[in-house]
C-alpha cells in the first residue's frame, strides 16, 4: 500500500511539473533504459560470448591455424555461438543446426564481403576482382553459369581429356610423385583450359608462370596483409607484383585476341562476343580461375589419394568407367582419352553414381571450408544472439561434416554413406542456398573426367617417404585452408601404366 501511494505521489508531481522538468526526466529515463540494455548485452545475454584473452593473440591462430582455434574456442567458451576481434572487425562464429540454416538462408549476409576481409587470398584489383558494382558481379555469374550450358561444356570434355592426357603422358611409364603437386598442376591446366583463353592454356609456359604467381599469393597472404592491406609489408609487395603479372598475362591475352580478329571456341571469345567490358572480362578470368582450380585441385587430390589407399573403391570406379566405354565407344583401337571424350555430358553427369559418391565423400573429409560472410543489415538474432549489422560471421564445413552423430567415425573415407536425411542441411560440399558454388557443373566434369583418365591409364597405391604402403592413410590437415594437404613427404602416389594406350 505505501508503494502504491508512493507511486501515485510520484506521478502527481511529474504531472504537476513544468515542461522542462517532464523533458529532462523523461531523457534521464531513456538514458537509464540505454545503459541497462547496453549492460545486458555486454554480460552476454544478448551478445555472443567474447573469447578469454588479449584480441590480438586471435589474430595469427585465425589464419595459421584455423580449424584447431575454431574448435578451441567452441570449447573454452562452451557455447556454440562466440565472438573474437580481428583488429577492429567483431566475428562470430557458428555452429548447430539451426545457426547453420540461419547462416546460409540469411538475407544481409554477403558472401563477397565477408570473403574479401576474412580470406585475402585472391588477386584483389579494385574494379576488376574487388569493390565491384552489383551490376558487374551479376553479369560475371552469368558469363559462368553461360559456360555451364550443354553445349560449352559439352565441347571442353575433349579438350580436358586432350590437356589431361598430354600431363600424364609426360609422367611417364612409372614412377612416384606428390599428389598435391601433380594432380593439382592438372586441374590447374583443365581450369585455365576452361575458364580462360587457348593463348593462355595452349601455352604450358605460360600457365606454369600463372600457377607460380598464384602460389605466390597463397603462400604471400599474411594476417597482416588481409587486416592491413596499406602497410606496405615484404610479403604485401610480393602479391602486388604478383597481381600485377597475372593481370598483365590476362590482358595481353584479351588484346592479343581483340589484334589477330581471329575467333576461337573458347571462354574469352564468348565474353568478348557478349559484348562485356574489358574489366569484367579480365575479372572473369583472373578471379575464377583461381577459385576454381584452389577447390578443385585439392578434391582432385584426395580422390587421386584415397582411391589409391582403398583398391575396393577404385575397382568400382574403374569399372563404373569401363562400362560407359562399352556403351559408348565403337572402337578399342583408338587412344583412352579419345575414347573417353565419345561419351556424352548427360552420361557422365547422370551414369556415374560411384564417382558421385566418391566425390562427394571426399568433399566431406577434405575440403576444409570456412564460408565466410558479412551481415549489412539490419541487426539478427540467431539462436537469441546478436550478430549486429557490420560484423562477419563464419560457419566452418567441419561443424556438420565431420560431426560424429551425423557421419560416424568421420574421418574414415566411405563413399556408401547414407545421406544425413535427418538433419537439416546435412551435407553443404557444394554450399547451400543462394550460396551454392556456381561452378559446380563444371567441377564435377573435371574431376570425373580427370579420375577416369589416370584410373584407366594407370594403377596406383599410397606409399610414404620410404616407398612402403602405411599402415593408413594420412589425415587431411583442415588447418591448410587452401589445399587441405598433409604433412610434406608423408604422402606419395606410386604408378605404372597399364596396357592401355592414353
Amino acid at each position: 500500500m505505501p508503494y502504491i501511494i508512493g507511486l501515485h505521489s510520484a506521478a502527481s508531481a511529474f504531472l504537476s511539473a513544468g515542461f522542462a522538468t517532464q523533458f529532462t526526466i523523461a531523457i534521464v529515463i531513456c538514458l537509464v533504459i540505454i545503459l541497462v540494455t547496453s549492460s545486458l548485452r555486454e554480460d552476454g545475454l544478448q551478445a555472443p560470448k567474447s573469447l578469454p584473452g588479449l584480441p590480438f593473440l586471435s589474430i595469427v591462430p585465425f589464419f595459421r591455424q584455423r580449424y584447431d582455434f575454431l574448435n578451441w574456442g567452441f570449447n573454452v567458451t562452451g557455447e556454440s555461438i562466440f565472438q573474437f576481434q580481428l583488429m577492429s572487425n567483431t566475428v562470430i562464429v557458428l555452429s548447430g543446426a539451426s545457426a547453420r540454416q540461419a547462416f546460409f538462408y540469411a538475407k544481409g549476409f554477403d558472401l563477397t564481403e565477408g570473403f574479401k576481409i576474412l580470406s585475402g587470398a585472391i588477386p584483389m584489383v579494385r574494379g576488376v576482382t574487388s569493390g565491384l558494382q552489383t551490376k558487374r558481379i551479376s553479369t560475371i555469374h552469368k558469363r559462368l553459369a553461360a559456360v555451364q550450358k550443354n553445349a560449352p561444356l559439352s565441347e571442353l570434355i575433349p579438350v580436358i581429356l586432350e590437356d589431361s592426357r598430354r600431363i600424364l603422358e609426360s609422367y611417364g611409364t612409372s614412377g612416384i610423385f606428390d599428389p598435391f603437386e601433380k594432380i593439382y598442376e592438372l586441374i590447374f591446366q583443365t581450369t585455365v583450359r576452361s575458364l580462360s583463353s587457348s593463348e593462355i592454356s595452349d601455352d604450358a609456359a605460360l600457365v606454369a608462370r600463372l600457377k607460380t604467381l598464384y602460389d605466390r599469393l597463397d603462400t604471400g597472404t599474411t594476417p597482416a596483409t588481409v587486416l592491413v592491406p596499406w602497410l606496405p609489408t615484404l610479403a604485401m609487395i610480393k602479391k602486388l607484383w604478383a597481381t600485377k603479372e597475372i593481370y598483365d598475362i590476362v590482358v595481353r591475352a584479351i588484346d592479343a585476341r581483340e589484334q589477330s580478329g581471329i575467333s576461337r571456341n573458347d571462354t574469352l571469345q564468348m565474353l568478348v562476343d557478349s559484348g562485356d567490358e574489358k574489366l569484367v572480362i579480365v575479372g572473369f578470368i583472373m578471379g575464377l580461375l583461381i577459385a576454381g582450380a584452389r577447390a578443385t585441385g585439392t578434391t582432385a587430390s584426395w580422390v587421386i589419394t584415397f582411391l589409391g589407399g582403398h583398391t575396393d573403391w577404385r575397382k568400382k570406379a574403374q569399372s563404373e568407367v569401363e562400362t560407359l566405354l562399352a556403351a559408348h565407344s565403337d572402337s578399342t583401337s583408338k587412344a583412352l582419352s579419345s575414347r573417353l571424350a565419345e561419351i556424352p555430358l548427360e552420361m557422365w553427369e547422370s551414369h556415374t553414381p560411384v564417382l558421385d559418391s566418391i566425390i562427394r565423400e571426399t568433399l566431406r573429409i577434405a575440403q576444409p571450408h570456412t564460408a565466410m560472410r558479412r551481415n549489412l543489415g539490419p541487426d539478427v538474432y540467431i539462436n537469441d544472439k546478436l550478430i549486429p549489422s557490420g560484423s562477419y560471421v563464419v560457419y566452418p564445413f567441419s561443424d556438420v561434416h565431420l560431426d560424429p552423430e551425423i557421419y560416424p567415425d568421420p574421418w574414415r573415407f566411405d563413399p556408401s554413406r547414407k545421406e544425413a536425411s535427418n538433419v537439416d542441411l546435412g551435407y553443404v560440399g557444394w554450399g547451400v542456398g543462394k550460396t551454392t558454388c556456381l561452378g559446380t557443373r563444371l567441377a564435377k566434369v573435371e574431376l570425373k573426367l580427370t579420375t577416369a583418365l589416370f584410373l584407366l591409364g594407370f594403377d596406383h597405391e599410397i606409399v610414404d617417404e620410404t616407398g612402403e604402403v602405411p599402415a593408413s592413410l594420412p589425415k587431411p590437415n583442415w588447418n591448410d585452408i587452401l589445399l587441405c594437404r598433409p604433412p610434406q613427404g608423408s604422402c606419395y602416389v606410386k604408378y605404372k601404366r597399364t596396357n592401355l594406350a592414353l
